[in-house]
C-alpha cells in the first residue's frame, strides 16, 4: 500500500516537475523573443538615426550650395538692374525675387490687361533677366511669375468670395505677364525652348499680403507682380524634408 502511495506521489511530483519545466521553457522562450524584439527595435532605431544623420549632412551640403548660387545670382541681378530699379519702382529681394510694386503702372483696378508702361518695363527687363538666368539653367527648377492682390473686392464683403475673385484676377494677371514676356523672345528659339520647361504663371490672390509696420494690410504694395526663381537645390531640400518626415512618422 505504501509503495502504491509512494508511486502516486512520485508520479505527481514528476508531473509537477514537467509542468514547471514547460512553464520555464515557455518563459525562457518569451524572454528570448522579447530580447530579439528589443534588439530588432534597437537596430531599427539605429538605422533611423543613421538615415537622419545622412539626411542632415545632405541637407547641409545642398543648403551650402544653394546659398552660394543664391549669392552669385543676387550679385549678377543687382549688377544688371540696380540702376533701373528706382524708375521701375521695383525691388530685388534677398531670395532673388524681382518685385514690381507700382499697381497703377501694372494694371487697371480689377483688370488683367498690361498697361503700356508695364509693357515698356517688361520689354527692357525680361530679355536681360532670361539672359542672366540661362547661365544657371542647370540649377533652375522653375521661374515663377506670380500675381498678387490686396484682400479688397469692390462688389462683395464676403471673405470667401473676395478670395476666389482675387485668385482668378491674380492668375489672369500672371498669365498676361507670362504671355507678353514669352512673346518678347520670339526670335530666340533656344530661350523659348528652355522657358517652356521652367516658366510658370501663378495667381496667389491675397495669400501673401504686404503689411505696414503696425501689422495692417498695405493694399497698394500687396497689388504686385513678382518674378521668382526656384532652384533645384530648393527642390532637393524639400524632397529630403519630406523623406525625413516619413522616417520620423514610422
Amino acid at each position: 500500500m505504501m509503495n502504491k502511495e509512494y508511486l502516486s506521489i512520485a508520479d505527481m511530483m514528476s508531473g509537477l516537475m514537467m509542468v514547471f519545466l514547460l512553464i520555464a521553457i515557455v518563459f525562457m522562450l518569451d524572454v528570448q523573443r522579447s530580447k530579439d524584439e528589443i534588439e530588432q527595435q534597437k537596430n531599427e532605431i539605429e538605422q533611423q538615426k543613421n538615415e537622419i544623420e545622412r539626411q542632415k549632412n545632405a541637407m547641409a551640403e545642398i543648403a551650402e550650395m544653394a546659398e552660394q548660387s543664391r549669392q552669385l545670382l543676387h550679385e549678377k541681378l543687382l549688377r544688371e538692374f540696380e540702376s533701373d530699379l528706382k524708375r521701375w519702382n521695383a525691388d530685388i529681394l534677398s531670395d532673388n525675387t524681382v518685385r514690381f510694386n507700382a499697381p497703377k503702372v501694372l494694371f487697371k483696378l480689377g483688370k488683367s490687361t498690361l498697361l503700356p508702361r508695364f509693357k515698356t518695363i517688361l520689354s527692357d527687363f525680361f530679355p536681360r533677366y532670361v539672359a542672366i538666368l540661362q547661365v544657371y539653367r542647370d540649377e533652375i527648377e522653375a521661374i515663377r511669375i506670380e500675381g498678387h492682390t490686396s484682400s479688397d473686392w469692390i462688389k462683395t464683403d464676403d471673405v470667401a468670395m473676395r478670395y476666389l475673385k482675387n485668385v482668378e484676377l491674380s492668375q489672369r494677371r500672371a498669365l498676361s505677364t507670362l504671355t507678353y514676356c514669352y512673346a518678347l523672345l520670339q526670335h530666340s528659339a533656344r530661350q523659348r525652348d528652355w522657358l517652356q520647361l521652367v516658366l510658370r504663371a501663378n495667381g496667389l490672390s491675397f495669400a501673401k499680403l504686404i503689411r505696414n509696420g503696425d501689422g495692417s494690410e498695405n493694399a497698394d504694395k500687396s497689388r504686385r507682380v513678382e518674378f521668382r526663381v526656384v532652384t533645384k537645390a530648393e527642390e532637393k531640400l524639400y524632397q529630403i524634408l519630406e523623406r525625413s518626415r516619413s522616417v520620423n512618422y514610422q
